[in-house]
């Protein structure tokens, strides 16, 4: 089984085209609506992207696509994440001229949904590229990788083992349809119509057009940047607020159960899934923790005002997103602690949210579970349940493997990052951020990961690949055996 090299080099063509098309659609706004004077940089960018693409097919064009092997799908998978980071910087390069390791940290950080920035002073940079900068989660946040898996049964090309290599979550074998095709289809159009749905909400809450259409990319998709620098904090509404809380809690929902509930028009479908009720009762338990850590800090005297505040912030870590409403960095260290480990258990599979996924949590514990009962009844026959049905043996040792490589990535990521003059707090939240898409860190970096040596920033760039992908896909390029033929 060898790495078909023309057939990879012919599809990672295709999302490069997408970020050169979307970037002169920039250009086109830029010079027509915006008119701040970006279209130019946006313009070169496209260019590049798209004359990129444009030989890399004349090159490697090939009548009959053979399919796939799965090792392809991995370095497929992999290598999209990276080279769209790298083409989407080019506008965040020649429009602020920052440092190329900075650009690519913002465009990589955008494409993940991860949110973390290097930027400040958001509310006085051209509103187009803020607007691009969001449009960037939104392209990400459902995945890259699916939307080209929806052009690859056309290619005659294994769109399933591409679409398992990018889906989130332990169980990636559910298909709302048969076909590969009408399932990303149908994931786009429910995103999509969640997107259009989240805006209108905004704007009927009180927010401009432009902020309405740019938060709402980045709130379904689950990224969490916005359009200025204090956030969800700038707009000093409680009804915004609710509002993303809802979208944020759909965003980190599987979107084939949003399609089965839309078919089936049955609410309780949410409720009577495992993963989402768990989830759910996270929320709520976590929330009311925080509640009381905050009153009995003094930071709110209303126990209203605190959970409100406790609750979008909680969701906004749990679901990846990011958004802040508050000086929330200054709060005890046993609410931030709490955060992180929200931003950890992350929201449910098939999703755009980070995080390690709660069915995995939920496994784990059943599998603790198990053994304490073990030491009662050594010779029962006791077997892992997940909605009423036993759990494979190979999702039990995926997950167990998973849960050791999201510790054991932690420490070491975080290690790495104070030999490089980083505190612990700083560094591990961090490392959490980026590893869990997540966003926000802590100490130094709680305005911006402008601190952060060039060394780190590309360490961190990559741990947000990483955490997209799940460890497995991108760890795997890394094996002797991946490259052997």
């Amino acid at each position: 089984m060898h790495i078909n090299i023309k057939v990879i080099l012919y599809i990672l063509s295709l999302p490069i085209l997408l970020i050169g098309s979307v970037q002169l659609c920039f250009a086109l706004l830029s010079l027509l609506i915006f008119h701040d004077h970006t279209y130019l940089q946006f313009f070169e960018s496209s260019v590049f992207a798209t004359v990129i693409a444009g030989l890399t097919i004349a090159k490697f064009k090939i009548n009959h696509l053979p399919r796939i092997n799965y090792r392809d799908s991995l370095l497929i998978a992999t290598l999209i994440w990276v080279l769209m980071g790298l083409f989407g910087a080019l506008p965040i390069h020649l429009i602020l001229h920052i440092s190329i390791t900075d650009s690519i940290f913002e465009s990589v950080s955008a494409l993940t949904t991860t949110g973390a920035t290097v930027l400040s002073n958001l509310d006085s940079m051209p509103p187009a590229f803020l607007m691009y900068r969001q449009f960037l989660q939104w392209l990400g946040g459902l995945g890259v990788v699916i939307f080209v898996v929806a052009i690859l049964p056309m290619l005659n090309i294994g769109g399933m083992k591409l679409l398992k290599s990018e889906t989130p979550g332990p169980v990636k074998d559910e298909k709302i349809t048969p076909r590969i095709a009408s399932t990303t289809r149908f994931l786009w159009v429910v995103y999509v119509v969640l997107t259009l749905i989240c805006a209108l909400c905004y704007y009927l809450a009180g927010m401009s057009l432009y902020d309405a259409i740019a938060h709402s990319f980045t709130t379904v998709s689950t990224g969490g940047f916005s359009t200025h620098d204090a956030s969800m904090g700038y707009f000093n509404s409680n009804g915004i607020l609710a509002v993303s809380n809802v979208f944020m809690l759909l965003g980190a929902i599987s979107f084939s159960l949003h399609f089965k509930v839309v078919k089936q028009k049955k609410l309780t479908l949410y409720w009577q899934n495992e993963e989402v009720r768990v989830f759910l009762l996270c929320v709520f338990t976590l929330s009311v923790l925080i509640t009381l850590l905050l009153v009995k800090d003094g930071n709110y005297h209303s126990y209203t005002t605190a959970f409100n505040t406790a609750l979008f912030h909680l969701i906004s870590f749990i679901t990846s997103t990011g958004y802040g409403a508050d000086n929330f960095t200054a709060w005890s260290p046993a609410i931030l602690l709490l955060l992180l480990i929200a931003g950890y258990l992350g929201g449910c599979t098939g999703s755009t949210a980070g995080g390690n996924k709660i069915i995995r949590s939920i496994i784990s514990i059943k599998m603790v579970l198990r053994e304490m009962h073990r030491l009662v009844h050594p010779h029962r026959a006791m077997s892992i349940k997940y909605q009423g049905q036993a759990v494979d043996i190979n999702i039990i040792n995926a997950t167990i493997a998973f849960m050791t490589l999201a510790v054991t990535t932690s420490i070491i990521l975080t290690m790495i990052l104070m030999l490089t003059g980083l505190e612990f707090w700083p560094a591990l939240s961090a490392v959490a951020s980026c590893l869990n898409v997540s966003g926000p860190a802590f100490g130094n970096l709680s305005s911006s990961f402008q601190p952060i040596t060039d060394t780190g920033t590309w360490i961190l760039s990559g741990a947000m690949i990483l955490g997209r992908l799940e460890y497995f896909t991108v760890l795997a390029l890394f094996l002797p055996r991946f490259w052997m033929y």
